[in-house]
């Protein structure tokens, strides 16, 4: 496992409608949060490492282009399975002052199957250096699947796949407040590497302020957790030490849609190829100062410097 250079992100990939730019033009795109991190560690990481997506998909043509895209993109499909039954869900960007909103399409979703099979999940987390997953990957999943997730999750990590977990709080994908913050915790307990966003943390956890979200994520079991702040000032802390990265320069945002998805992204890619944690927090913050620039999730132009 010390040698593997393969990364699988687990979740809900969604046909994406974005706003083009004039009016009533709409721009498709498949997205959706941990395979937006996917796209770009498939970006940021050298061609030696692999990066695969798990999810569940349907039949359609619709569908049929998501796995043409991803494969099109170079992240591994092996374990993005079909479902004769469900499809691929839909959602909606909304911008007002560069803060997004969005409107979705999902109840049939056949991403909500992703953890029907132990077996799956198992055979998809062999060999994994790293396992990231999201609060939306579970908050998406059936009771039972959410269980099936994390257990397949913490039998990886005994066999030496490091867990990295972004709790991405979205209250309306839960069935209660009270749920989520259990799930979101457990999850946390298992993790090697959790990644919040203050905001979300203080609105539905109540933390005071960032160093007491890495106080409840260590307290949960999680071994390092990087605080995401919007701009300002980031704490981290655990096992590799704590500190406060400031100084970050700030960004009018055009579309805040993956900024932390590509932070995550550009935070693991640095680590990987061996920065510390200042370096590659840094790093991180630069790579999503540069995507909220531009609309939509994946962009491209963020990897092409002026």
């Amino acid at each position: 496992m010390k040698d593997s250079k393969l990364i699988l992100s687990i979740g809900e990939a969604m046909v994406e409608l974005s706003e083009a730019g004039q009016s009533n033009l709409w721009r498709m795109g498949i997205a959706g949060d941990t395979l937006n991190t996917a796209w770009y560690l498939r970006r940021l990481l050298p061609a030696d490492w692999r990066v695969a997506y798990c999810s569940r998909v349907g039949e359609s043509e619709f569908s049929g282009k998501m796995l043409d895209f991803l494969d099109a993109e170079g992240i591994e499909t092996t374990h993005v399975t079909r479902d004769p039954r469900r499809e691929i869900g839909l959602y909606a960007i909304s911008l007002k002052d560069g803060e997004r909103s969005f409107s979705y399409w999902r109840e049939t979703s056949a991403a909500k199957g992703l953890a029907d099979d132990p077996r799956r999940l198992a055979a998809a987390l062999d060999g994994v250096r790293i396992a990231y997953v999201s609060g939306i990957t579970l908050a998406i999943l059936p009771d039972p699947g959410r269980t099936r997730l994390l257990e397949a999750l913490a039998a990886a990590r005994t066999m030496g796949t490091q867990v990295v977990f972004d709790p991405n709080l979205r209250p309306r994908l839960w069935p209660d407040a009270a749920t989520m913050r259990d799930r979101i915790e457990a999850a946390a307990g298992i993790a090697d590497l959790v990644m919040p966003s203050f905001d979300d943390e203080r609105d539905h956890f109540g933390d005071a302020d960032p160093q007491a979200t890495v106080a409840r994520y260590l307290g949960c079991g999680a071994r390092q957790v990087v605080v995401k702040a919007g701009g300002d000032p980031i704490r981290h802390g655990g096992s590799e030490g704590e500190g406060l990265i400031d100084g970050l320069e700030r960004e009018q945002p055009v579309d805040t849609t993956a900024a932390g998805d590509s932070f995550n992204a550009g935070y693991l890619a640095a680590r990987l190829q061996g920065a510390g944690i200042p370096d590659a927090i840094r790093a991180a913050h630069d790579l999503s100062r540069r995507v909220i620039r531009h609309r939509g999730a994946l962009v491209r132009e963020a990897f092409t410097r002026n």
